[in-house]
């Protein structure tokens, strides 16, 4: 599996908050965020079935 790089602008608030968070959790906020993704996804597909890579959703 190839790992890609994603940028995202965050307010700076957002930014110390989510580094606070990581840090209590003993993770580096990529970490963090990654955590958050994998849960996010965990979560929907729970709801609507297992999401096949390749594919994205055209609202």
């Amino acid at each position: 599996m190839a790992i890609k790089s994603l940028s995202i602008r965050i307010d700076e608030q957002m930014l110390d908050k989510l580094h606070f968070v990581a840090d209590y959790e003993g993770r580096s906020a990529n970490g963090q965020i990654l955590i958050l993704i994998r849960d996010c996804i965990k979560e929907y597909e729970s709801k609507h079935g297992e999401i096949t890579t390749g594919n994205r959703c055209e609202n």
